[in-house]
């Protein structure tokens, strides 16, 4: 088994030469475009998907090669993925090659051989550069081609930057000086999810809304907090897909994300210091002045303060910058109760509601934003009530929506509604 750390970037199309050019330029051991065939495969209930598996076989210069993917984690486009890989001799499956333990029930389950059959594939010319950075190998992937499946295809044009040997902070580096060739952004999306996304029908990403963030039972308060910027990044690179697509209202919820990140860093103020925070809150300000002056998605997604803001909030989340500058008192509090720290801190967000809407006002669009970023604080702490939080929001939304449409006839009745909920968390005073 190896562990797969690699980052990935959609490279802009009027870009690839002049990346080229640039990884030409580099001290490296090059090797020209060679083609790659991948089958992808799949059971008609999605049995692999479901258990977040990936099978492929992969033909390279009459080589064959089966891999398998399982389980692993996916932050900012940063995949860290166990894979086993099986040397073939012919372009078949074989699936008793695997170890059993890769399987849930640690044994190959019968209907997946009988059943598993190919569902997409992609073709495409992959050239290569491994270059050192700091005390690692790293293989630079330039991959242009197509994802098919049955009558739908999608371009691939992407950079994928792999570590061979080394440390993760090395690949971090190395992507942000690659950042200022200006023609990559970030992408979350492997080949494998585009087609699946492909056979099922290629419809149309939605544009979704913010959630209620799970957090796991007796999770520490920085695994709440890797939680909380975790979705708000998902959230923000989803989108870029979404806006790319063509539907602009995409854009909004990318503002959001980034907003959940600002609220996020306020809520775990009193533990992560402020000048741990300073290069980021400054390189989100820098992107949200570059969102707010795009008028298309593609200047937007491409703009180096974008590209930049998201690249360090995922080197931030994947190093866990924020434990250098903890002392011996965040430290204590930091590896404490993420429930216990979120039911108090739902108090004072439900005391900031009450303060700021307590009173019948003529305009409310003044609080909007306060509004805004409470209903974000509760959804980032309300992992342990999923279900009762949503229910409990749901006239504070309406209230948010109504101002935002400047739709008076519901405002008071929705806030009415909203300030006589009883609170669903512990430590509010009624519980």
């Amino acid at each position: 088994m190896a562990q797969e750390i690699e980052l990935k970037f959609i490279v802009a199309h009027d870009g690839v030469e002049a990346l080229r050019l640039h990884l030409n330029s580099l001290d490296a051991q090059h090797t020209p475009a060679g083609q790659l065939l991948n089958i992808y495969y799949e059971t008609a209930d999605n049995w692999l998907r479901r258990h977040d598996m990936g099978l492929r076989i992969r033909g390279d210069r009459e080589r064959y090669e089966m891999t398998l993917k399982i389980a692993g984690r996916v932050v900012g486009g940063l995949h860290q993925r166990p894979e086993y890989n099986i040397p073939l001799e012919k372009a078949e499956l074989a699936l008793d090659k695997l170890p059993a333990e890769v399987w849930p029930q640690g044994q190959l389950p019968a209907e997946l051989a009988q059943n598993v059959q190919p569902l997409f594939s992609t073709d495409f010319l992959r050239e290569k550069w491994v270059v050192k950075e700091g005390s690692s190998q790293i293989e630079i992937a330039l991959d242009l081609g197509d994802v098919k499946a049955g009558e739908h295809q999608e371009a691939i044009c992407e950079l994928e930057l792999e570590l061979l040997s080394g440390d993760t902070a090395d690949i971090l580096a190395l992507a942000r000086r690659l950042l200022a060739t200006g023609v990559l952004r970030q992408g979350s999306l492997s080949k494998a999810a585009r087609g699946y996304q492909l056979a099922q029908g290629n419809e149309a990403r939605p544009v979704k809304p913010l959630t209620v963030v799970g957090v796991a039972a007796k999770a520490s308060v920085e695994q709440g907090l890797e939680a909380a910027l975790e979705s708000a990044l998902a959230h923000w690179l989803y989108h870029d897909e979404v806006w790319n697509q063509g539907n602009a209202a995409a854009k909004r919820e990318i503002q959001r994300a980034m907003a959940r990140v600002r609220h996020a860093l306020v809520l775990f103020g009193g533990i992560v210091p402020r000048k741990a925070t300073v290069q980021l809150r400054e390189s989100l300000t820098e992107a949200e002045a570059a969102l707010d002056g795009a008028e298309k998605a593609e200047a937007a997604l491409f703009n180096r303060a974008t590209v930049g803001a998201k690249l360090l909030l995922t080197e931030w989340l994947v190093t866990r910058g924020w434990r250098s500058f903890l002392n011996e008192a965040g430290q204590k509090k930091i590896a404490g109760s993420f429930k216990r720290f979120a039911d108090i801190q739902l108090s004072r967000a439900a005391a900031e509601l009450k303060s700021n809407f307590q009173q019948t006002q003529d305009d409310y669009s003044d609080r909007l934003t306060r509004l805004a970023r409470e209903i974000d604080s509760i959804q980032l702490l309300s992992s342990a009530y999923a279900g009762v939080a949503e229910a409990w929001l749901e006239n504070w939304q309406e209230v948010r929506r109504a101002i935002e449409n400047n739709d008076r006839s519901v405002i008071e009745y929705f806030r009415r509604q909203a300030l006589a909920a009883e609170p669903f968390w512990l430590h509010s005073g009624k519980r």
